[in-house]
């Protein structure tokens, strides 16, 4: 094709500004498309809590952290029982230290390492993050990096709908407004970052049954827009019943809580005062877990400590500030607070205390080593939900897109719209696999892109 208007499409402003950032700098001219006017608050990557697993990096070197891609890899294979795409995890795995440090030095991202806590299936302290560990700065600081490039063009709000190919080539794609006027364009290479298919409750039901009922909490476009443009050119998919659920959002504020409230030594209890599951279990399928228990709601019950160990985390600080916090001195006026039996809930912390201090084996078989709660309690009403899928366009190890297993020339996924590496179901969800695929699967791209270019 001669003198493409574009050397890449880019659809989708998330992860997928990665791709757009790696090709510009490499000489590419990118085009951006969104089809939320409001893409900054509202896609998955802007709710994100920015954790980025990296294996072998400076960041790990500095903290005496031993890790590497083979541990990463063998990390992700544990956590998912073997079923993850091995090829892509391993290139996510190889390519993870490089992605994080072009993100700091190339594109002048504050990143730390996560030490304080580690989540539940990560063997080594490996997520890399920005201060305030929200999605939305880190996406904030991304799309102004994209708007100051003379390579890049972002149109928000516009969406992609169709890939042209001749000879099974990308040649081009048909974008177009909300109010349905559409433009062709020519281009070469197209990246599909679309997310996947959350906001598309028919798919939801049909492919993860188990979390349907449960509240959406992504972006309102992803609806599998990326299936829908893969299986007009034949594309193969995978992991569709594959996603990241989530135990611990706020009832109230329908703010993420975050995890680590559980990871620094808080328990679950549901509207019987009672534990019911192990929290080390991992929140991906405690989602579902919880969405089984009467009135498919819980309460997450922590101390002041814990509460000041989580105030790192904008979310956390969001349902603070919402007034979800609810404080009790004693088991008992906290049990009278949030109208659960006070006998069990007595009885649950006073077990989970003495499991915590090595007195007892744990009721739930939590195996991790914590901090007893201590009164003053705080007590947070926590709410299943469905975060993201986790399956979709099946990818080779540099985000090409498969039809019947042989790439598509110039049709890349990344993102919720490619299979992740989270295997089947909920619980194979390692934390940080949703972002390291979508900014990952992206600069993977975005270096193939140009490297067939100018082959």
């Amino acid at each position: 094709m001669d003198s493409p208007e574009f050397d890449l499409v880019v659809a989708g402003a998330g992860g997928g500004l990665v791709a757009a950032l790696r090709a510009a700098e490499l000489g590419a001219n990118v085009l951006v498309v969104d089809a939320d006017e409001h893409f900054q608050r509202g896609n998955n990557t802007s709710m994100c809590t920015a954790m980025i697993p990296a294996a072998g990096t400076r960041w790990q070197e500095a903290a005496g952290v031993q890790d590497s891609p083979h541990r990463f890899l063998d990390d992700i294979a544990r956590k998912t029982s073997a079923t993850a795409d091995r090829r892509v995890a391993g290139a996510l795995a190889e390519s993870s230290a490089a992605l994080v440090t072009w993100l700091a030095d190339n594109q002048g991202l504050e990143l730390e390492l996560v030490t304080d806590f580690r989540y539940p299936g990560h063997t080594a302290d490996r997520c890399h993050s920005i201060p305030g560990r929200h999605g939305s700065r880190l996406l904030r600081h991304l799309v102004q990096r994209a708007q100051a490039h003379p390579r890049i063009e972002l149109i928000a709000p516009m969406s992609l709908r169709h890939v042209h190919t001749a000879d099974g080539r990308v040649t081009g794609v048909e974008i177009a407004t909300p109010d349905g006027n559409s433009e062709h364009l020519t281009t070469s290479a197209v990246l599909l970052a679309t997310n996947g298919f959350g906001a598309d409750r028919d798919l939801v039901r049909l492919h993860m049954p188990e979390i349907a009922g449960a509240h959406y909490h992504g972006g309102r476009f992803s609806r599998g827009d990326a299936l829908r443009i893969g299986r007009e050119l034949g594309a193969d998919s995978g992991f569709l019943d594959a996603y990241q659920g989530h135990a611990a959002l706020s009832a109230r504020s329908q703010t993420l809580v975050g995890w680590a409230t559980v990871v620094h030594g808080g328990v679950i209890i549901d509207s019987t005062g009672r534990r019911f599951a192990p929290e080390t279990t991992g929140y991906s399928e405690f989602a579902a877990i919880l969405a089984g228990r009467p009135d498919a709601a819980g309460w997450i019950v922590i101390d002041e400590h814990i509460a000041e160990l989580c105030s790192v985390f904008d979310d956390f600080r969001t349902v603070a500030e919402s007034g979800s916090l609810v404080r009790a001195a004693t088991a008992a006026e906290l049990a009278d607070s949030i109208g659960v039996p006070a006998a069990a809930l007595a009885d649950e912390l006073d077990a989970a205390r003495r499991a915590a201090a090595g007195e007892e084996p744990d009721r739930q078989g939590r195996t991790d080593t914590r901090r007893p709660l201590s009164a003053p309690y705080i007590a947070i009403a926590i709410t299943p939900a469905l975060f993201h899928t986790q399956g979709g366009l099946v990818v080779d190890e540099h985000a090409r897109v498969l039809a019947g297993r042989t790439p598509v020339p110039g049709l890349y996924a990344a993102g919720g719209a490619a299979i992740g590496i989270s295997g089947h179901g909920a619980s194979g969800y390692l934390a940080g696999n949703g972002l390291i695929t979508a900014l990952g699967l992206a600069f993977l791209a975005a270096e193939h892109v140009r490297s067939a270019v100018t082959a």
